[in-house]
């Protein structure tokens, strides 16, 4: 099934010369075929779903809040997240196209790491935002400009570079004797640390360091956030009123925990789940992760959002009139 190497290549410390093989679900082969529908239908979708929600962001006036900007900052995210990962879990799936380079692998794994620290970014900017048009709605306007938007942007695409630009030298300075077999649909840093023959405990602390102060903390000043959220609508008197500033953070809270959660189970898993979760349920897991955010963020935000519930009312009642 795997490519037979000579016993010279074993001999190779060369990096670019080698070849991995992912072999996708371990433990779960047989049901490639029928796990790749579901990853396939949930690819489409998310594409779809967060193209269109981005459409729809950009062509309305009326959208043209922080809060949707932000919004379509992270549908794009999406976007890219799935389409960096999907189409080679497919084709290994449906194809046994289990071998990729060297060089192809580095770059996915980079893809990967940087497109999820700059969705954690852009959802601790969403907190912000929501505390700001709660806590401080008269300045809502006024701290959040297009200026501040946008320079927000660009520090969360540069913030991620800086952390994940590291991960292409520390894999790239590690010795390799042969192993090419990646028990995974995808290449990530430890993933591909683990084949070398000398020691990653480099590897091993950036890591866990980049998990904690990057994502971390962006994780405890998004419960910040919210902390200081519910403290100012708990003293708002109408209950109509501390309804709908629940009903404007409930469509982040969800997609929230749909980030975070099979993020940092993966992640610890990987690390320090042992014999404790079998392999197979982790890697599932891992899967699942980029292609079902993706798909339920627009999903989420279209169904909680009225704003564009509406936009997507008069769209396609614009489209029937016409047709």
């Amino acid at each position: 099934m795997f490519p037979q190497m000579s016993p010279s290549f074993y001999n190779h410390t060369n990096p670019q010369e080698m070849w991995y093989v992912l072999i996708g679900i371990p433990g779960l082969e047989d049901l490639h075929t029928w796990i790749s529908i579901p990853i396939c239908s949930m690819y489409i979708v998310a594409v779809v779903g967060n193209i269109f929600l981005i459409f729809l962001i950009v062509t309305e006036s009326s959208l043209h809040e922080p809060m949707y900007f932000f919004l379509s900052m992270l549908a794009f995210a999406d976007v890219l997240l799935s389409t960096t990962t999907a189409p080679k879990m497919l084709a290994i799936f449906w194809s046994h196209s289990m071998n990729i380079s060297f060089a192809s692998c580095v770059s996915q794994m980079f893809f990967i790491h940087f497109i999820f620290v700059a969705e954690s970014a852009i959802l601790l900017a969403m907190a912000f935002d929501r505390y700001v048009a709660i806590c401080y709605p008269l300045r809502y306007t006024t701290i959040l400009t297009s200026s501040v938007i946008g320079k927000i942007g660009i520090a969360a695409v540069v913030r991620s570079f800086i952390i994940c630009f590291p991960f292409i030298f520390l894999v790239y300075r590690l010795t390799y004797c042969g192993r090419n077999i990646i028990a995974h649909s995808y290449c990530e840093h430890m993933g591909i640390a683990r084949l070398a023959c000398d020691s990653i405990n480099v590897n091993i602390i950036y890591g866990l360091t980049v998990a904690l102060l990057s994502t971390g903390l962006d994780v405890v000043f998004i419960i910040m956030s919210y902390t200081m959220i519910l403290l100012t609508v708990f003293q708002i008197p109408s209950w109509a009123a501390r309804c709908k500033a629940f009903n404007t953070c409930g469509s982040h809270i969800c997609v929230i925990l749909m980030f975070y959660a099979p993020a940092f189970f993966s992640f610890f898993a990987h690390r320090f789940g042992g014999k404790t979760i079998p392999h197979h349920i982790h890697i599932l897991v891992a899967n699942l992760y980029v292609v079902v955010p993706p798909m339920l963020n627009p999903i989420i935000y279209g169904v909680k959002t009225k704003q564009i519930q509406d936009r997507v009312i008069l769209l396609f009642s614009s489209i029937s009139t016409c047709c």
